[in-house]
């Protein structure tokens, strides 16, 4: 299996842990020389924290497992296309190339919005590549927000 599928799908496993939990189904993983070195997902109602994004959370695993900041020879999958907040940390942590499964015509900021990943006056542009298993990253979302939908009118 081709390696950006296989590591999406492990960004979907984050993403189904954070649906389980109640939060919206967003997850992402951070590889570094072909091994998994941060996972994360969506925790911000759990943590109840505005910052507990999951690229935030995986950002700080791969930060603490390379024991460094800076992830410039590291790879992102996230299953949504990052908000403005993650893709200031994605620039910050100089992270080398982002695979994006879905779009967030709504919020993104990696092309969508705003494109925050390739601002030439940054000092760091993030490769990006997307539509890495866009339909299954999704359905994972439009499902989750279909059974909340359905919940409310229950009530």
């Amino acid at each position: 299996m081709e390696d950006k599928i296989r590591f999406m799908k492990q960004a979907i496993v984050q993403a189904k842990k954070a649906a389980a939990m109640g939060e919206v189904p967003i997850g992402c993983v951070i590889v570094y020389q072909g091994k998994v070195v941060g996972r994360g997902y969506n925790r911000r109602m759990t943590d109840k924290n505005t910052l507990s994004h999951a690229e935030l959370n995986a950002i700080r695993k791969a930060s603490k497992k390379l024991d460094d900041w800076r992830l410039d020879d590291c790879e992102m999958y996230i299953t949504l296309e990052p908000c403005q907040m993650c893709s200031g940390a994605i620039v910050q942590a100089r992270i080398k190339k982002v695979y994006i499964g879905a779009m967030n015509p709504k919020a993104g900021c990696a092309g969508s919005v705003l494109d925050l990943l390739h601002v030439k006056e940054f000092n760091h542009q993030v490769e990006t590549e997307e539509g890495i298993l866009e339909e299954e990253c999704g359905k994972l979302l439009k499902d989750f927000f279909a059974e909340l939908r359905k919940k409310g009118k229950e009530k």
